[in-house]
C-alpha cells in the first residue's frame, strides 16, 4: 500500500474501529500502530459499554453514547461473522452498588440530570429488597444501586483482536512497532515519519490515546488530555453468580471476576499498589461477600486517556483539511459509533454534526 486513502496513527480501541470503518467502505487505509511500547489504555479497559455515567452535564456526549450502545449489536454481527471471533457482547442491563444513603442520593441526583436531557435512558433506583430479589448474595451493607437498561459488557481483547482481525480481512494494512515522530502537510495530502520510515497518504487521522496531543499539534490541533490510572483484579473462575455488569464488579464469559474502578493522578505510572488493590478488594466483598475466598490471579494497571471534563475530543484541523484527530476513555463503549458514525464521516471529510459540541474548541474559555 505505497499510498492509501488514511493513515490512523494508534492501534489501541479508538484508532482500529476507525480504521475498520474506513476500510469495511473500501478506503484504502493503513494503520501505524507503535504496539507494546504503547500506554495502552485497551489492556486495562474493565469492558463496559455504559451510559448511565456518560454525559450527565453534557447532552451531546450522552446521545453520543447511546447511539454507539444502540449500534453495538449490528458491530458485533459483523465482527464476528467476518472473523468467527467470540466477543461475549450481551446487554442485560448493568447496576450502580451503593453503600450509603449518601451514595445513593448522589447518584439519583446524578441520574435525575441525565435524564432531563436524556429521557431515553431508563433507569430504576432500586432499595435493597428490590435489588436483592434480582441479585442473589448481596451483603448488608448494601442499600440500593441504579439499575440501567441500556448496559452491558463485551470482551475488550476479543473485541481489539476481532477488530484488528476485521480490519485485515477487508484489505487493511498494519505495520506495528513503529513511532511516528512528525507529520509534515504537503500540497496533496501529508507525509508521516518514522524513526526508518516514511508514508505518504491523502489523509490523515490522529487516534494515539496519550500521544495525540504532541502529534495532532503537529496539525494545528489543540487536544489536551492527560493519564488517570485505573488498577483491575481478576479472581480464579467461579460458578456464574452475576447476570449483569456493575460498574466496579463483572464476571466474565470464563467465570473470574474482574474488579477495579480506581481513578488515579499519578502521571504515567501504571503499576500496581497494595494499597489501592486492597481497597478494591475490600469494596467487593462488601458488595459479595463471598468473594472473600475467591483467589486473585492476575493484577494489572493501566492508563486512561482524560479530558478535562471527561468527555471525547473530536477535531478536525481549519489549518490542514484531511487532517483529524480523535481521543477518548471510553473506547469499548464508543467503538460502533467510531467504525460506523465517525469513520465515514472522516470519508466524506467532515465531523459528524451531532458531535460538534465535543471538539477542543469547548476548553477554550477554561
Amino acid at each position: 500500500m505505497t499510498h492509501p486513502a488514511f493513515i490512523v496513527i494508534g492501534g489501541g480501541l479508538v484508532g482500529i474501529a476507525i480504521a475498520y470503518g474506513l476500510q469495511r467502505r473500501n478506503i484504502q487505509t493503513l494503520l501505524l500502530d507503535e504496539g507494546d511500547m504503547a500506554f495502552r489504555a485497551s489492556r486495562g479497559n474493565f469492558g463496559l459499554i455504559w451510559t448511565q455515567t456518560k454525559g450527565i452535564d453534557m447532552p451531546a456526549y450522552a446521545r453520543w453514547t447511546w447511539g454507539s450502545a444502540e449500534s453495538w449489536p449490528a458491530l458485533e454481527q459483523d465482527l464476528e461473522a467476518q472473523t468467527g471471533i467470540r466477543l461475549h457482547y450481551e446487554r442485560p442491563g448493568g447496576v450502580e452498588i451503593c453503600l450509603s444513603d449518601e451514595e445513593m442520593s448522589a447518584k439519583q441526583a446524578k441520574m435525575e440530570r441525565l435524564h432531563g436531557h436524556a429521557g431515553h435512558i431508563e433507569y430504576r433506583m432500586l432499595e435493597r429488597k428490590a435489588l436483592g430479589n434480582m441479585i442473589p448474595g448481596l451483603g448488608p451493607e448494601v442499600v440500593g444501586g441504579c439499575l440501567c437498561a441500556g448496559d452491558g459488557h463485551v470482551n475488550p481483547l476479543a473485541l481489539l483482536r476481532a477488530l484488528h482481525a476485521g480490519f485485515q480481512r477487508e484489505g487493511g494494512q498494519i505495520i506495528s512497532g513503529v513511532t511516528v515522530q512528525d507529520i509534515q502537510p504537503q500540497a496533496s495530502g501529508f507525509k508521516i515519519h518514522t524513526g526508518s520510515r516514511s508514508f505518504e497518504c491523502g489523509r490523515v487521522v490522529v487516534a494515539a490515546g496519550l500521544g495525540t496531543p504532541q502529534l495532532a499539534g503537529m496539525l494545528d490541533m489543540n487536544i489536551d488530555v492527560r493519564p488517570q490510572r485505573g488498577q483491575n483484579l481478576i479472581t480464579e473462575r467461579m460458578k456464574p453468580f452475576l447476570s449483569m455488569p456493575m460498574s466496579r464488579i463483572r464476571q466474565t464469559a470464563d467465570g473470574g471476576v474482574q474488579l477495579g474502578d480506581s481513578k488515579e493522578e499519578v502521571g504515567f505510572d501504571d503499576g500496581v499498589t497494595s494499597a489501592t488493590l486492597a481497597e478494591i478488594s475490600e469494596r467487593a466483598v462488601k458488595v459479595f461477600p463471598h468473594l472473600k475466598t475467591a483467589r486473585i490471579v492476575r493484577a494489572w494497571g493501566a492508563l486512561r486517556i482524560m479530558s478535562a471534563d471527561g468527555a471525547p475530543i473530536y477535531a478536525q484541523s481549519k489549518s490542514y483539511p484531511g487532517a483529524y484527530a480523535a481521543v477518548c476513555h471510553s473506547g469499548v463503549t464508543l467503538a460502533a459509533a467510531h467504525a460506523n458514525i465517525l469513520a465515514p464521516a472522516f470519508a466524506d471529510n467532515h465531523l459528524p454534526p451531532n458531535i460538534a459540541e465535543l471538539g477542543p474548541e469547548r476548553f477554550a474559555h477554561v
